[in-house]
Protein backbone atom coordinates (compact mmCIF):
# COMPACT_ATOMS: atom_id res chain seq x y z
CA UNK A 1 0.00 0.00 0.00
CA UNK A 2 2.82 2.37 0.79
CA UNK A 3 4.95 1.53 -2.26
CA UNK A 4 1.43 2.49 -4.29
CA UNK A 5 1.23 5.66 -2.97
CA UNK A 6 5.13 6.38 -3.13
CA UNK A 7 4.87 5.22 -7.34
CA UNK A 8 1.08 7.87 -6.96
CA UNK A 9 3.19 10.91 -5.51
CA UNK A 10 6.32 10.56 -8.06
CA UNK A 11 3.57 10.35 -10.68
CA UNK A 12 1.79 13.84 -8.88
CA UNK A 13 5.48 15.68 -9.28
CA UNK A 14 5.52 14.27 -12.51
CA UNK A 15 2.27 15.36 -14.52
CA UNK A 16 3.27 15.28 -18.41
CA UNK A 17 4.55 11.80 -17.62
CA UNK A 18 0.82 10.74 -16.08
CA UNK A 19 -1.00 12.65 -19.02
CA UNK A 20 0.94 10.20 -21.60
CA UNK A 21 0.09 7.50 -19.32
CA UNK A 22 -3.47 8.49 -19.14
CA UNK A 23 -3.86 9.37 -22.96
CA UNK A 24 -2.04 5.83 -23.95
CA UNK A 25 -4.39 3.69 -21.57
CA UNK A 26 -7.34 5.84 -22.85
CA UNK A 27 -6.33 5.24 -26.41
CA UNK A 28 -5.74 1.46 -25.93
CA UNK A 29 -8.84 1.21 -24.47
CA UNK A 30 -10.86 3.35 -26.46
CA UNK A 31 -9.51 1.56 -29.47
CA UNK A 32 -10.35 -2.14 -28.22
CA UNK A 33 -13.91 -0.91 -27.48
CA UNK A 34 -13.98 0.81 -31.16
CA UNK A 35 -12.24 -2.43 -32.60
CA UNK A 36 -14.64 -4.35 -30.11
CA UNK A 37 -17.42 -2.49 -32.22
CA UNK A 38 -16.20 -2.40 -35.14
CA UNK A 39 -16.17 -6.37 -35.08
CA UNK A 40 -19.72 -6.72 -33.87
CA UNK A 41 -21.05 -4.29 -36.41
CA UNK A 42 -19.48 -6.44 -39.29
CA UNK A 43 -20.75 -9.89 -37.69
CA UNK A 44 -24.40 -8.04 -37.31
CA UNK A 45 -23.33 -7.21 -40.94
CA UNK A 46 -22.72 -11.21 -41.93
CA UNK A 47 -25.74 -11.56 -40.40
CA UNK A 48 -27.96 -9.43 -41.99
CA UNK A 49 -27.14 -9.81 -45.60
CA UNK A 50 -27.26 -13.67 -44.59
CA UNK A 51 -30.53 -13.62 -43.44
CA UNK A 52 -31.40 -11.10 -46.74
CA UNK A 53 -29.96 -13.60 -49.48
CA UNK A 54 -31.77 -16.47 -47.71
CA UNK A 55 -35.02 -14.68 -47.64
CA UNK A 56 -34.55 -13.83 -51.45
CA UNK A 57 -33.15 -17.22 -52.32
CA UNK A 58 -36.23 -18.70 -50.63
CA UNK A 59 -38.71 -16.78 -52.18
CA UNK A 60 -37.13 -16.97 -55.61
CA UNK A 61 -37.29 -20.90 -55.44
CA UNK A 62 -40.43 -21.01 -53.87
CA UNK A 63 -41.40 -19.50 -57.23
CA UNK A 64 -39.35 -21.52 -59.33
CA UNK A 65 -40.68 -24.80 -58.33
CA UNK A 66 -44.25 -23.43 -58.53
CA UNK A 67 -43.98 -22.44 -62.14
CA UNK A 68 -41.53 -25.81 -62.95
CA UNK A 69 -44.96 -27.49 -60.96
CA UNK A 70 -47.44 -25.48 -63.23
CA UNK A 71 -45.68 -26.28 -66.59
CA UNK A 72 -44.57 -29.79 -66.76
CA UNK A 73 -48.52 -30.42 -65.26
CA UNK A 74 -50.03 -28.43 -68.47
CA UNK A 75 -47.65 -30.69 -70.67
CA UNK A 76 -48.71 -33.68 -69.03
CA UNK A 77 -52.09 -33.00 -69.06
CA UNK A 78 -52.32 -32.21 -72.54
CA UNK A 79 -52.95 -35.30 -75.29
CA UNK A 80 -49.90 -34.77 -77.78
CA UNK A 81 -47.01 -37.36 -77.94
CA UNK A 82 -44.38 -37.70 -80.08
CA UNK A 83 -41.96 -34.90 -81.49
CA UNK A 84 -44.29 -33.41 -83.98
CA UNK A 85 -45.16 -29.18 -84.92
CA UNK A 86 -47.89 -29.68 -82.72
CA UNK A 87 -45.54 -30.65 -79.68
CA UNK A 88 -42.55 -27.97 -80.30
CA UNK A 89 -45.79 -25.56 -80.68
CA UNK A 90 -47.02 -26.35 -77.19
CA UNK A 91 -43.19 -26.67 -75.40
CA UNK A 92 -43.10 -23.32 -76.54
CA UNK A 93 -46.09 -22.16 -75.37
CA UNK A 94 -45.13 -23.27 -71.67
CA UNK A 95 -42.06 -21.78 -72.82
CA UNK A 96 -43.45 -18.54 -73.20
CA UNK A 97 -46.13 -19.19 -70.28
CA UNK A 98 -43.44 -18.80 -67.36
CA UNK A 99 -40.95 -16.73 -66.11
CA UNK A 100 -38.77 -19.22 -65.19
CA UNK A 101 -38.99 -21.86 -67.46
CA UNK A 102 -35.90 -21.35 -69.40
CA UNK A 103 -36.28 -25.53 -71.64
CA UNK A 104 -39.39 -27.34 -71.84
CA UNK A 105 -38.63 -30.92 -73.49
CA UNK A 106 -40.76 -34.10 -74.89
CA UNK A 107 -38.13 -37.53 -74.41
CA UNK A 108 -39.25 -40.96 -74.99
CA UNK A 109 -36.23 -43.01 -75.42
CA UNK A 110 -33.96 -41.84 -78.58
CA UNK A 111 -37.09 -39.43 -79.61
CA UNK A 112 -36.54 -36.06 -77.56
CA UNK A 113 -37.47 -32.17 -78.09
CA UNK A 114 -37.39 -29.06 -76.87
CA UNK A 115 -38.73 -25.56 -77.05
CA UNK A 116 -35.07 -24.45 -77.59
CA UNK A 117 -34.71 -25.10 -81.09
CA UNK A 118 -31.75 -25.56 -82.34
CA UNK A 119 -30.03 -25.68 -79.15
CA UNK A 120 -28.67 -28.38 -76.58
CA UNK A 121 -31.93 -30.29 -75.63
CA UNK A 122 -31.24 -31.32 -72.37
CA UNK A 123 -31.68 -35.01 -71.46
CA UNK A 124 -30.92 -36.51 -67.99
CA UNK A 125 -28.33 -39.51 -68.03
CA UNK A 126 -28.51 -40.32 -64.40
CA UNK A 127 -31.18 -40.94 -62.05
CA UNK A 128 -33.22 -38.43 -60.25
CA UNK A 129 -31.88 -36.74 -57.07
CA UNK A 130 -35.16 -36.89 -55.95
CA UNK A 131 -38.28 -39.28 -56.83
CA UNK A 132 -41.48 -38.55 -56.02
CA UNK A 133 -44.80 -40.33 -56.46
CA UNK A 134 -45.38 -37.07 -58.60
CA UNK A 135 -42.66 -35.42 -59.68
CA UNK A 136 -38.83 -36.26 -60.65
CA UNK A 137 -36.12 -33.91 -59.30
CA UNK A 138 -32.40 -33.41 -60.75
CA UNK A 139 -30.24 -30.81 -59.29
CA UNK A 140 -26.99 -29.26 -60.91
CA UNK A 141 -27.73 -31.07 -63.94
CA UNK A 142 -24.00 -29.25 -65.37
CA UNK A 143 -21.26 -27.87 -64.05
CA UNK A 144 -20.34 -25.57 -66.77
CA UNK A 145 -20.15 -22.11 -65.92
CA UNK A 146 -23.10 -20.94 -68.06
CA UNK A 147 -26.07 -19.06 -67.09
CA UNK A 148 -28.32 -20.62 -69.68
CA UNK A 149 -28.01 -24.08 -68.38
CA UNK A 150 -29.99 -25.88 -66.37
CA UNK A 151 -29.49 -25.67 -62.70
CA UNK A 152 -32.71 -27.56 -61.67
CA UNK A 153 -35.13 -29.73 -63.82
CA UNK A 154 -38.31 -31.16 -62.95
CA UNK A 155 -40.34 -34.16 -64.92
CA UNK A 156 -43.05 -35.91 -64.92
CA UNK A 157 -43.92 -39.04 -67.42
CA UNK A 158 -42.33 -38.05 -70.41
CA UNK A 159 -41.95 -34.30 -70.04
CA UNK A 160 -39.15 -32.29 -68.49
CA UNK A 161 -38.78 -28.57 -67.89
CA UNK A 162 -35.87 -26.72 -66.21
CA UNK A 163 -34.84 -23.57 -65.28
CA UNK A 164 -31.34 -21.97 -65.56
CA UNK A 165 -28.68 -21.00 -63.36
CA UNK A 166 -29.39 -17.48 -64.27
CA UNK A 167 -33.13 -17.44 -62.78
CA UNK A 168 -31.45 -18.31 -59.59
CA UNK A 169 -28.08 -15.68 -59.84
CA UNK A 170 -29.83 -12.74 -60.78
CA UNK A 171 -31.77 -12.30 -57.15
CA UNK A 172 -28.44 -12.27 -54.88
CA UNK A 173 -24.53 -13.02 -56.25
CA UNK A 174 -23.32 -15.51 -53.71
CA UNK A 175 -19.80 -14.21 -52.69
CA UNK A 176 -16.57 -16.30 -53.51
CA UNK A 177 -16.93 -20.22 -52.47
CA UNK A 178 -20.44 -19.66 -50.95
CA UNK A 179 -23.12 -22.08 -52.32
CA UNK A 180 -26.71 -22.96 -52.32
CA UNK A 181 -27.69 -26.55 -51.32
CA UNK A 182 -30.20 -29.37 -51.81
CA UNK A 183 -30.13 -31.09 -48.75
CA UNK A 184 -31.71 -35.08 -49.35
CA UNK A 185 -31.58 -38.08 -47.54
CA UNK A 186 -32.79 -36.59 -44.14
CA UNK A 187 -29.44 -34.24 -44.16
CA UNK A 188 -27.55 -37.01 -45.16
CA UNK A 189 -26.37 -35.70 -48.45
CA UNK A 190 -26.00 -32.15 -50.10
CA UNK A 191 -26.02 -31.41 -53.78
CA UNK A 192 -24.63 -28.10 -54.81
CA UNK A 193 -26.97 -26.18 -56.94
CA UNK A 194 -25.08 -23.06 -57.21
CA UNK A 195 -21.86 -22.37 -56.18
CA UNK A 196 -18.78 -25.20 -55.39
CA UNK A 197 -19.24 -28.57 -53.65
CA UNK A 198 -19.25 -27.84 -49.40
CA UNK A 199 -17.54 -30.72 -47.41
CA UNK A 200 -21.04 -32.26 -45.82
CA UNK A 201 -22.00 -32.36 -42.82
CA UNK A 202 -20.40 -29.27 -42.36
CA UNK A 203 -19.75 -29.57 -38.14
CA UNK A 204 -19.34 -32.65 -36.47
CA UNK A 205 -22.16 -32.30 -34.39
CA UNK A 206 -24.60 -31.47 -37.22
CA UNK A 207 -27.71 -31.58 -37.21
CA UNK A 208 -27.28 -28.67 -35.03
CA UNK A 209 -29.63 -29.11 -31.39
CA UNK A 210 -30.93 -25.51 -32.37
CA UNK A 211 -33.97 -25.21 -34.67
CA UNK A 212 -32.31 -21.08 -35.18
CA UNK A 213 -32.41 -20.63 -39.49
CA UNK A 214 -28.65 -18.95 -38.80
CA UNK A 215 -25.85 -20.82 -37.31
CA UNK A 216 -22.89 -18.87 -37.09
CA UNK A 217 -19.47 -21.32 -37.29
CA UNK A 218 -15.93 -19.94 -36.60
CA UNK A 219 -15.34 -19.72 -40.35
CA UNK A 220 -18.67 -19.97 -41.97
CA UNK A 221 -22.74 -19.14 -41.65
CA UNK A 222 -25.11 -21.20 -42.58
CA UNK A 223 -28.75 -20.61 -43.48
CA UNK A 224 -31.38 -22.84 -43.11
CA UNK A 225 -34.33 -22.41 -45.27
CA UNK A 226 -37.70 -24.61 -44.46
CA UNK A 227 -39.85 -25.64 -47.42
CA UNK A 228 -42.82 -27.26 -48.11
CA UNK A 229 -41.92 -30.83 -49.11
CA UNK A 230 -40.61 -32.96 -46.63
CA UNK A 231 -37.84 -34.63 -49.49
CA UNK A 232 -35.22 -32.19 -49.54
CA UNK A 233 -33.82 -28.81 -47.38
CA UNK A 234 -32.25 -25.59 -49.00
CA UNK A 235 -29.29 -24.54 -47.27
CA UNK A 236 -26.78 -21.09 -48.03
CA UNK A 237 -23.27 -21.52 -46.47
CA UNK A 238 -20.77 -18.47 -47.24
CA UNK A 239 -17.94 -17.93 -46.25
CA UNK A 240 -17.53 -15.33 -43.16
CA UNK A 241 -14.63 -13.26 -44.71
CA UNK A 242 -15.97 -13.81 -48.10
CA UNK A 243 -19.26 -11.65 -47.23
CA UNK A 244 -18.70 -8.23 -48.60
CA UNK A 245 -19.02 -5.72 -45.22
CA UNK A 246 -20.37 -2.66 -45.19
CA UNK A 247 -19.46 -0.67 -42.14
CA UNK A 248 -21.54 2.87 -40.59
CA UNK A 249 -20.04 6.04 -41.79
CA UNK A 250 -20.71 6.41 -37.88
CA UNK A 251 -18.55 3.58 -37.23
CA UNK A 252 -15.50 4.86 -39.11
CA UNK A 253 -15.39 7.79 -36.69
CA UNK A 254 -14.80 5.99 -33.96
CA UNK A 255 -11.39 5.23 -34.74
CA UNK A 256 -10.25 8.67 -34.49
CA UNK A 257 -12.78 9.97 -32.63
CA UNK A 258 -10.90 7.07 -29.75
CA UNK A 259 -7.73 9.16 -30.26
CA UNK A 260 -8.89 12.66 -30.08
CA UNK A 261 -10.78 11.63 -27.15
CA UNK A 262 -7.80 9.93 -25.58
CA UNK A 263 -5.63 13.22 -26.14
CA UNK A 264 -8.67 15.19 -24.31
CA UNK A 265 -8.40 12.61 -21.12
CA UNK A 266 -4.34 13.43 -21.25
CA UNK A 267 -4.89 17.01 -21.16
CA UNK A 268 -7.84 16.97 -18.35
CA UNK A 269 -5.00 14.90 -16.16
CA UNK A 270 -2.57 17.31 -16.79
CA UNK A 271 -4.72 19.51 -15.78
CA UNK A 272 -5.60 18.10 -12.70
CA UNK A 273 -2.04 17.10 -11.64
CA UNK A 274 -0.85 20.27 -12.16
CA UNK A 275 -4.03 21.62 -10.01
CA UNK A 276 -3.40 19.31 -7.41
CA UNK A 277 0.01 19.65 -7.47
CA UNK A 278 -0.45 23.29 -7.37
CA UNK A 279 -2.57 22.81 -4.41
CA UNK A 280 -0.41 20.94 -2.49
CA UNK A 281 2.22 23.28 -2.97
CA UNK A 282 0.11 25.68 -1.34
CA UNK A 283 -0.64 23.45 0.98
CA UNK A 284 2.64 23.29 2.11
CA UNK A 285 2.97 27.01 1.77
CA UNK A 286 0.28 27.69 4.23
CA UNK A 287 1.47 25.77 6.72
CA UNK A 288 4.92 27.25 6.39
CA UNK A 289 3.52 31.02 6.93
CA UNK A 290 0.90 29.84 9.36
CA UNK A 291 -2.32 30.37 7.48
CA UNK A 292 -3.82 27.04 9.34
CA UNK A 293 -5.92 27.88 12.23
CA UNK A 294 -7.51 25.60 14.77
CA UNK A 295 -10.84 26.00 15.82
CA UNK A 296 -13.07 24.32 18.65
CA UNK A 297 -16.47 22.98 18.60
CA UNK A 298 -17.37 22.70 22.59
CA UNK A 299 -19.37 19.30 23.37
CA UNK A 300 -21.86 19.32 25.77
CA UNK A 301 -23.62 17.06 28.55
CA UNK A 302 -26.98 17.12 27.55
CA UNK A 303 -28.42 17.22 30.85
CA UNK A 304 -26.47 20.21 32.76
CA UNK A 305 -25.53 22.08 29.20
CA UNK A 306 -21.81 22.31 30.48
CA UNK A 307 -18.70 22.32 28.61
CA UNK A 308 -16.91 19.22 28.75
CA UNK A 309 -14.54 19.29 26.08
CA UNK A 310 -13.72 20.30 22.08
CA UNK A 311 -13.32 18.32 19.07
CA UNK A 312 -10.41 20.33 17.35
CA UNK A 313 -10.96 21.51 13.87
CA UNK A 314 -8.36 22.21 11.21
CA UNK A 315 -9.30 25.47 8.83
CA UNK A 316 -7.18 27.39 6.14
CA UNK A 317 -7.66 30.77 5.56
CA UNK A 318 -6.19 32.54 3.01
CA UNK A 319 -4.36 36.02 2.96
CA UNK A 320 -7.09 37.10 1.01
CA UNK A 321 -9.40 36.44 3.78
CA UNK A 322 -11.17 33.36 2.02
CA UNK A 323 -11.65 29.98 3.56
CA UNK A 324 -10.67 26.81 1.64
CA UNK A 325 -12.89 24.14 2.61
CA UNK A 326 -11.22 21.15 4.54
CA UNK A 327 -13.24 18.53 1.89
CA UNK A 328 -10.65 19.89 -0.40
CA UNK A 329 -7.71 20.44 1.41
CA UNK A 330 -7.42 17.29 3.84
CA UNK A 331 -8.14 14.39 1.27
CA UNK A 332 -5.35 15.82 -0.70
CA UNK A 333 -3.38 15.73 2.34
CA UNK A 334 -4.25 12.15 3.18
CA UNK A 335 -2.70 11.61 -0.61
CA UNK A 336 0.25 13.37 -0.28
CA UNK A 337 1.13 12.87 2.84
CA UNK A 338 1.30 16.21 4.21
CA UNK A 339 -1.75 15.26 6.57
CA UNK A 340 0.88 14.14 9.15
CA UNK A 341 2.29 17.76 9.56
CA UNK A 342 -1.30 19.29 9.64
CA UNK A 343 -2.15 16.36 12.53
CA UNK A 344 1.24 17.62 14.00
CA UNK A 345 0.20 20.93 13.67
CA UNK A 346 -3.16 20.62 15.55
CA UNK A 347 -1.40 18.85 18.63
CA UNK A 348 0.79 21.86 19.20
CA UNK A 349 -1.19 24.00 18.49
CA UNK A 350 -4.15 22.61 20.88
CA UNK A 351 -1.65 22.50 23.85
CA UNK A 352 -0.17 25.80 22.76
CA UNK A 353 -3.30 27.85 22.77
CA UNK A 354 -5.30 25.58 25.72
CA UNK A 355 -2.49 24.18 27.81
CA UNK A 356 -3.13 26.10 30.60
CA UNK A 357 -6.80 26.26 30.67
CA UNK A 358 -6.57 22.24 30.45
CA UNK A 359 -3.98 22.22 33.25
CA UNK A 360 -6.64 23.83 35.17
CA UNK A 361 -9.46 22.16 34.32
CA UNK A 362 -8.39 18.11 34.41
CA UNK A 363 -12.29 16.78 33.82
CA UNK A 364 -11.63 19.07 30.58
CA UNK A 365 -10.36 16.84 26.96
CA UNK A 366 -9.82 18.09 23.68
CA UNK A 367 -10.59 15.21 20.64
CA UNK A 368 -7.79 15.82 17.60
CA UNK A 369 -9.04 13.59 14.48
CA UNK A 370 -6.75 10.86 12.91
CA UNK A 371 -5.80 10.08 9.30
CA UNK A 372 -5.66 6.30 8.21
CA UNK A 373 -2.25 6.94 7.82
CA UNK A 374 -1.95 7.75 11.73
CA UNK A 375 -4.19 4.99 12.50
CA UNK A 376 -1.82 2.19 10.93
CA UNK A 377 1.42 3.39 12.72
CA UNK A 378 2.55 4.20 16.35
CA UNK A 379 3.76 7.33 15.46
CA UNK A 380 1.48 9.62 16.72
CA UNK A 381 2.41 8.16 20.07
CA UNK A 382 5.56 9.47 20.15
CA UNK A 383 4.78 13.37 19.06
CA UNK A 384 1.43 13.18 21.52
CA UNK A 385 4.08 12.24 24.54
CA UNK A 386 6.62 14.80 23.64
CA UNK A 387 4.05 17.36 23.28
CA UNK A 388 2.55 16.61 26.48
CA UNK A 389 5.65 16.50 28.73
CA UNK A 390 6.48 19.91 27.54
CA UNK A 391 3.50 21.35 28.03
CA UNK A 392 2.65 19.70 31.73
CA UNK A 393 -0.59 18.67 30.11
CA UNK A 394 -2.41 14.65 30.77
CA UNK A 395 -2.97 12.52 28.43
CA UNK A 396 -6.41 11.69 29.35
CA UNK A 397 -6.65 14.99 28.63
CA UNK A 398 -6.28 14.46 24.52
CA UNK A 399 -8.56 12.11 22.82
CA UNK A 400 -8.03 10.77 19.46
CA UNK A 401 -10.95 10.75 16.81
CA UNK A 402 -10.64 7.97 14.25
CA UNK A 403 -13.42 6.95 11.53
CA UNK A 404 -14.79 3.59 10.36
CA UNK A 405 -13.07 4.26 7.06
CA UNK A 406 -9.77 5.18 8.85
CA UNK A 407 -9.53 1.47 10.17
CA UNK A 408 -8.10 -0.33 6.88
CA UNK A 409 -6.34 -3.35 9.02
CA UNK A 410 -8.60 -3.62 11.83
CA UNK A 411 -6.17 -5.81 13.56
CA UNK A 412 -3.14 -3.30 13.07
CA UNK A 413 -5.22 -0.21 13.96
CA UNK A 414 -6.31 -2.30 17.21
CA UNK A 415 -2.36 -2.66 18.36
CA UNK A 416 -1.74 0.92 17.94
CA UNK A 417 -4.86 2.27 19.36
CA UNK A 418 -4.24 0.44 22.75
CA UNK A 419 -0.94 1.71 23.08
CA UNK A 420 -2.64 4.98 22.94
CA UNK A 421 -4.75 4.41 25.11
CA UNK A 422 -2.62 2.60 27.77
CA UNK A 423 -1.01 6.07 27.88
CA UNK A 424 -4.14 7.42 29.39
CA UNK A 425 -5.67 8.79 26.01
CA UNK A 426 -9.47 8.09 25.29
CA UNK A 427 -10.19 6.86 21.72
CA UNK A 428 -13.71 7.83 19.84
CA UNK A 429 -14.91 6.63 16.87
CA UNK A 430 -16.20 9.35 14.65
CA UNK A 431 -19.00 9.46 12.28
CA UNK A 432 -19.81 6.15 13.42
CA UNK A 433 -22.48 4.52 11.03
CA UNK A 434 -21.37 5.60 7.63
CA UNK A 435 -18.11 3.00 7.30
CA UNK A 436 -17.70 -0.64 7.26
CA UNK A 437 -17.10 -1.31 11.12
CA UNK A 438 -19.00 -4.29 12.01
CA UNK A 439 -20.17 -5.24 15.64
CA UNK A 440 -17.60 -7.70 15.61
CA UNK A 441 -14.83 -5.62 15.08
CA UNK A 442 -16.20 -2.84 17.41
CA UNK A 443 -15.93 -5.19 20.27
CA UNK A 444 -12.40 -5.68 19.84
CA UNK A 445 -11.26 -2.01 19.61
CA UNK A 446 -10.25 -0.36 21.88
CA UNK A 447 -12.90 2.46 21.89
CA UNK A 448 -14.21 4.46 24.62
CA UNK A 449 -16.52 6.78 22.86
CA UNK A 450 -18.86 6.81 19.39
CA UNK A 451 -19.65 9.67 18.03
CA UNK A 452 -23.13 9.47 15.92
CA UNK A 453 -22.66 10.55 12.33
CA UNK A 454 -25.03 14.10 11.99
CA UNK A 455 -27.03 12.48 9.20
CA UNK A 456 -28.72 10.45 11.59
CA UNK A 457 -29.58 13.04 14.16
CA UNK A 458 -31.29 14.90 11.28
CA UNK A 459 -33.51 11.71 10.68
CA UNK A 460 -34.42 11.79 14.21
CA UNK A 461 -38.72 12.37 14.56
CA UNK A 462 -38.93 12.31 10.51
CA UNK A 463 -40.12 9.16 8.78
CA UNK A 464 -36.72 8.96 6.70
CA UNK A 465 -35.75 5.85 6.23
CA UNK A 466 -32.47 6.25 8.66
CA UNK A 467 -34.75 7.74 11.74
CA UNK A 468 -34.23 4.28 13.24
CA UNK A 469 -30.29 4.18 12.64
CA UNK A 470 -29.32 6.57 16.02
CA UNK A 471 -31.62 4.45 18.98
CA UNK A 472 -29.74 1.46 17.32
CA UNK A 473 -26.30 3.01 17.94
CA UNK A 474 -27.27 3.86 20.95
CA UNK A 475 -28.64 0.82 22.39
CA UNK A 476 -25.57 -0.92 21.02
CA UNK A 477 -23.06 1.61 22.31
CA UNK A 478 -24.87 1.08 25.87
CA UNK A 479 -24.66 -2.69 25.77
CA UNK A 480 -20.74 -2.24 24.85
CA UNK A 481 -20.73 0.11 27.59
CA UNK A 482 -19.34 2.95 25.81
CA UNK A 483 -20.07 6.61 25.84
CA UNK A 484 -22.45 8.31 23.21
CA UNK A 485 -21.63 11.99 21.74
CA UNK A 486 -24.27 13.21 18.82
CA UNK A 487 -22.89 15.37 16.54
CA UNK A 488 -24.61 18.35 14.78
CA UNK A 489 -27.37 18.92 17.08
CA UNK A 490 -29.30 22.14 15.84
CA UNK A 491 -32.99 22.05 17.67
CA UNK A 492 -33.73 21.76 21.19
CA UNK A 493 -36.24 18.41 20.76
CA UNK A 494 -33.46 16.89 18.84
CA UNK A 495 -31.29 17.23 22.24
CA UNK A 496 -34.06 16.59 24.09
CA UNK A 497 -35.19 12.94 22.39
CA UNK A 498 -31.34 12.33 22.45
CA UNK A 499 -31.54 12.93 26.56
CA UNK A 500 -33.79 10.76 26.99
CA UNK A 501 -32.73 8.22 24.41
CA UNK A 502 -30.00 8.00 27.09
CA UNK A 503 -27.42 10.26 25.02
CA UNK A 504 -25.01 12.73 27.78
CA UNK A 505 -22.78 14.61 25.35
CA UNK A 506 -23.63 16.33 21.97
CA UNK A 507 -22.34 18.93 19.80
CA UNK A 508 -23.69 21.31 17.57
CA UNK A 509 -24.75 24.88 16.42
CA UNK A 510 -27.59 24.53 18.89
CA UNK A 511 -24.91 24.72 21.46
CA UNK A 512 -21.67 26.48 19.99
CA UNK A 513 -20.32 27.08 16.76
CA UNK A 514 -16.70 25.89 15.92
CA UNK A 515 -14.81 29.15 18.42
CA UNK A 516 -11.01 29.97 18.31
CA UNK A 517 -9.05 29.68 21.53
CA UNK A 518 -10.31 32.72 22.80
CA UNK A 519 -14.15 32.28 22.79
CA UNK A 520 -13.31 28.92 23.94
CA UNK A 521 -11.51 29.81 27.15
CA UNK A 522 -14.05 32.34 27.60
CA UNK A 523 -17.00 29.80 27.58
CA UNK A 524 -15.22 27.22 30.18
CA UNK A 525 -13.77 30.00 32.51
CA UNK A 526 -17.21 32.09 32.71
CA UNK A 527 -19.55 28.93 32.47
CA UNK A 528 -22.03 29.78 29.89
CA UNK A 529 -23.00 28.76 26.82
CA UNK A 530 -22.16 31.15 23.91
CA UNK A 531 -24.97 31.81 21.79
CA UNK A 532 -24.83 30.69 17.73
CA UNK A 533 -22.22 32.92 15.60
CA UNK A 534 -20.50 32.22 12.40
CA UNK A 535 -16.95 30.59 12.09
CA UNK A 536 -15.56 33.28 10.43
CA UNK A 537 -16.88 36.06 12.91
CA UNK A 538 -14.18 35.93 15.18
CA UNK A 539 -12.10 33.20 14.06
Amino acid sequence: MSAALSVLRHLLYRPWLLAILAATASAILLLMASVGVAMHQIQQSEIEQMNAKGERFLVRLEQIFGQLREGVDQLQAQPLRGCDANMLAALQQVGFSYRFVYEAAYVDGTIACSNRIGERTINPLRPADIQGPTYSYWLNTTTEPDDNLAALMLGRGKFLVATSRGHLTDVVDLPPEGSLLVVLDNGARAVPVLGPPQVWPPSTDWPPASNDSLLELSDRLIYRMPTKSPDYQLVLIAPRASLPLKMNGILWLLFPGSLVLAWCIGWLVLQLVRQRRSMSSELQGALRRGELQVLYQPIFELTSRRCVGAEALVRWRRPDGTLTSPDLFIPLAENTGQIRQITDFVLQRVLEQLGQLLRANRQLYISVNLAACDVMVPRIGRVAARLLALHHVAASQIAFEVTERGLIDVVVARDNLQALRAVGHQVLIDDFGTGYCSLAYLQTLPVDCLKIDKAFIDALGHDAASSGVAPHIIRMAHALQLRVIAEGIEYEDQALLLNSEGVNYGQGWLFAHPLNARQFIELITRGRRLGPRRIDDEA
